[in-house]
């Protein structure tokens, strides 16, 4: 008999991404895609696998990333496959790779996902033809950012566009669109976008109508006005008819601990009347830029690096001013730029968050940081093992769904994340039983515990805790209308 497969995996227990109980059958793989799932004893095949008391699951998506250059500069990916993670999306809170062009400095926190050397990509296309040059390990899809696209057209960031610069950012994002890029990002919060109008953000989401094209967005606050940038990530999508992703929901800062029934609530309601979603990381901390409105006693702040003073990273802000013999904003000052991570969550509400019908799941790692917040090897793990079997937050079908189906449908990625004949196969293999993270936050960089098997586009990538050095990640370009099949 002809071989007529390139790979059987045997006795899986298979989520097929939906949220439906798992069932027990063989499957196919064939060209890159799932040939056939059922009894096939009587099929033949170059490899088989056995999974014997193992779930098969769709590789994991990771919607919330800042890995833009890192697919290009470290395409083995070890921190994401060594997850489970097979399609990554790229460009989030305003900061992509493209379309940029540099006239300065790099500016914060555009910082987050390289050096100004690493910026050479002023349009979309030429981006995307290098990350299927390189061929990563993981697929990449990508949005375009809303600071990216200001920097390229403004000569200071801390003010708002004029007329003709909105002209030209909108020139631009149409030119991306066309490319495939998924949509428009928006990083309000930060001091590049924070002088933006509501008006600018409209008028370049606007665009996103003519291709049915998504707005994500870091919200202008997370902190106690976050209800009213609720408001303002609404009424932007809704005036472009784009369906809205709020990235990484958290109530930040002591001060809102305990309010995400209130945020979850108000979501709800949107979600009611527009296409709306959100995504979430598994973690009371957050990671990002060194940021003076953010410095407080209230919670522990760990310098993750600083360019003045590196040998200050892995500190805590308050030990470095109290050595200093200085307060914490004039240490911060003193140190910037830097990282930072801030322990600035309440574990309660990332619960119920994480767990709310409306949220994936997105890592939100920092791929350049030097002490890097564990969730850049750790979220889906975390999921997976803490969140799902330690705590029964949620059902294991439901969390795979979160990291899969839910995603892939949201960004209209409509081959990946599900298990079904004719989809990609990008395919995770792990143990129910001994899947964890095991990253922590002083010793971030550590293989998942569980992880045994990751094929991407059909090929084996990862397989117990090493890569097989066979890359076959490509640029997924956005498929079709987003607003379609959001839910």
């Amino acid at each position: 008999m002809a071989v007529k497969f390139d790979l059987i995996i045997r006795n899986a227990q298979i989520l097929d991404g939906s949220g439906e109980p798992s069932f027990d059958a063989d499957i196919a793989i064939h060209a890159g895609t799932i040939a056939a799932i059922g009894t096939l004893e009587n099929q033949d095949a170059l490899t088989t696998l056995y999974a014997e008391g193992m779930v098969l699951a769709p590789g994991f998506i990771d919607v919330h990333t800042h890995d833009d250059l890192q697919v290009i500069r470290a395409p083995d990916m070890l921190p994401k496959i060594s997850q489970g993670i097979t399609t990554v999306i790229v460009g989030n809170c305003g900061i992509s790779a493209s379309p940029v062009s540099l006239n300065g400095n790099l500016p914060d926190p555009m910082n987050l996902l390289g050096i100004a050397d690493d910026f050479e990509f002023p349009d979309f296309a030429s981006y995307k033809a290098a990350v299927n040059k390189t061929q990563p390990s993981v697929n990449v899809a990508a949005l375009v950012g809303h600071t990216a696209l200001r920097n390229n057209h403004m000569d200071k960031l801390n003010r708002t566009a004029t007329a003709d610069e909105i002209e030209k950012m909108r020139v631009q994002l149409r030119e991306s669109l066309k490319e495939g890029a998924l949509g428009l990002s928006s990083g309000l919060a930060y001091a590049s976008a924070f002088s933006a109008t509501v008006d600018e953000v409209k008028s370049l989401a606007q665009v996103l109508n003519e291709f049915g094209a998504v707005y994500t967005t870091h919200l202008r606050t997370e902190f106690n006005e976050i209800l009213s940038a609720l408001d303002e990530a609404f009424e932007t999508g809704e005036a472009a008819q784009a369906p809205v992703i709020i990235s990484h929901l958290k109530c930040a800062g002591a001060g809102n601990w305990g309010r995400s029934g209130e945020v979850l609530q108000k979501i709800e309601h949107a979600a009611a009347n527009h296409p709306v979603g959100c995504d979430c990381y598994p973690y009371s901390a957050s990671s990002s830029t060194l940021d003076l409105q953010q410095v407080t006693s209230d919670f522990d702040i760990v310098i993750t690096w600083s360019d003045p003073h590196p040998e200050q990273g892995g500190k805590k802000l308050a030990e470095i001013a109290s050595e200093w013999q200085i307060s914490l904003l004039d240490a911060a000052k003193k140190l910037q730029p830097a990282g930072a991570v801030y322990h600035g969550m309440s574990e309660q509400d990332v619960q119920k968050i994480l767990a709310h019908p409306l949220t994936m799941v997105g890592s939100d790692g920092l791929p350049v940081d030097p002490l890097p917040h564990p969730r850049l090897w750790g979220a889906f793990p975390r999921v997976l093992g803490h969140y799902s079997r330690d705590l029964n937050l949620f059902s294991l079908p439901e969390a795979v769904r979160k990291m899969t189906r839910m995603s892939a449908d949201r960004f209209g990625l409509d081959d990946r994340g599900r298990i079904a004949v004719g989809a990609a196969a990008d395919l995770v293999l792990f143990d129910p039983q001994q899947v964890k993270d095991s990253a922590t936050f002083s010793q971030p960089q550590q293989l998942a515990e569980g992880i045994h098997s990751v094929w991407v586009n059909g090929i084996l990538s990862y397989q117990n805790k090493k890569i097989t050095g066979q890359r076959a990640g490509k640029f997924l370009e956005r498929q079709r209308d987003l607003r379609v099949g959001f839910y």
